[in-house]
């Protein structure tokens, strides 16, 4: 902390030799009987009632003096921006310090600038006391204090020094922020800042933050996960066989899911061969497969189902026969021909559900009716996402 030495005798006896050249020039002109103008130097204003040029009191009068957290301390002819904790020793006229020497700035940060007519104040002697320089300034040949350039000398800061007047300014890194003390630096913990920093989790790293995503996942760019296909790169499934992914994983089905008395007669489709077997039962079963993410927001339509031939006067109803005992999903019949799978509650995974849903296809006219099931095998993920 820097002090700052302020001549009153010195500022007055100028306003006074400018006041009284002011009152000669005002008589003259009078006699004259022409127009009579006042002029006093920069940082005074004429005082047509005392009839003398006054300090202007710039911390008054200009808007935001003083910037960066500066306090604005006033003195003759002008005003200066100093540390709130600066110490202002003003001296009392018995040793008048003479002009100071051209002003040597330090570094200072950008925005915290602060107006001053000079950076140096004089040590004062007499034969009853002397001042010293106060905190952050030493006294030089010319018995002037000069500014300590703390951030040259003595490097304060952990991270970032700026000099000011009489004192300095620390500041610290991206991703850190300082410390009680004014000096150190911290680390800022941005994974406390919101639960959306990442999309799986955020993981707080010296001056910065990662995000990671669970197994299963790939980080996708810096804070979202994409599901990987297992079924594309190594898994372990069986040749007999098939690969499914979800989000999140893979689950390995058979190739061929017939049992008897089915048997396989296409992808994912099985067939009774005899009537007399299978009577009371499907004659066609038909296995599909699909995968949702973790707490889907519902409703949501998630599966169509489709007759995959059109007879004429024929109707086709379509319910589901097993697989929504806890009132999960519901049909939304859409025409004649298909019927929409609506999720009615948001499913937690991991979590595999069975859902069978069966088409009857009938004619009155002709005494005809024929079924066919759908077992919808729905894997839902273990994350939203």
């Amino acid at each position: 902390m820097g002090t700052i030495l302020l001549s009153k005798v010195t500022m007055l006896g100028i306003c006074l030799c400018l006041s009284v050249a002011v009152r000669l020039a005002v008589s003259q002109e009078a006699e004259a009987q022409e127009p009579v103008t006042y002029m006093c130097t920069e940082g005074y204003e004429f005082d047509f009632e005392k009839q003398i040029c006054k300090d202007i009191d710039e911390c008054k009068t200009v808007q935001d003096a003083c910037k960066g957290g500066m306090k604005c301390v006033n003195h003759f002819g002008g005003y200066l921006c100093l540390p709130h904790n600066a110490q202002i020793i003003v001296s009392n006229g018995e040793d008048e310090p003479t002009t100071a020497p051209p002003v040597e700035r330090g570094d200072v940060q950008p925005g915290l600038e602060p107006s001053y007519r000079g950076d140096y104040s004089r040590v004062i002697q007499s034969a009853t006391h002397t001042l010293q320089c106060g905190v952050g300034f030493m006294q030089d040949s010319q018995n002037y204090c000069r500014d300590v350039n703390e951030c040259l000398t003595s490097n304060p800061c952990q991270h970032q020094c700026y000099n000011l007047i009489g004192s300095y300014l620390c500041q610290c890194e991206v991703g850190y922020e300082l410390a009680s003390d004014s000096v150190s630096c911290q680390d800022i913990d941005e994974c406390d800042f919101s639960n959306y920093m990442c999309q799986f989790q955020c993981v707080n790293q010296p001056g910065g933050y990662s995000c990671v995503c669970p197994d299963g996942y790939q980080l996708q760019g810096t804070r979202m996960c994409q599901d990987i296909n297992e079924c594309e790169a190594a898994h372990n499934c069986r040749e007999e066989e098939m690969c499914w992914n979800y989000y999140g994983g893979f689950r390995c089905y058979p190739r061929n899911p017939c049992r008897e008395p089915y048997v396989k007669t296409g992808e994912g489709r099985c067939r009774c061969q005899s009537p007399s077997v299978c009577r009371g039962l499907p004659p066609v079963i038909v296995y599909k497969y699909m995968s949702i993410f973790s707490d889907r927001s519902v409703p949501a339509d998630i599966f169509q189902i489709q007759a995959t031939s059109v007879y004429p006067n024929m109707v086709n109803t379509f319910t589901i026969k097993s697989g929504n005992e806890g009132g999960e999903f519901y049909l939304r019949r859409s025409s004649n021909v298909s019927a929409m799978l609506v999720m009615t509650k948001p499913l937690t995974g991991p979590r595999e559900h069975v859902v069978d849903l069966e088409m009857v296809t009938q004619s009155n006219a002709l005494s005809y009716r024929s079924s066919s099931l759908l077992r919808l095998t729905i894997i839902v993920g273990p994350y939203p996402f």
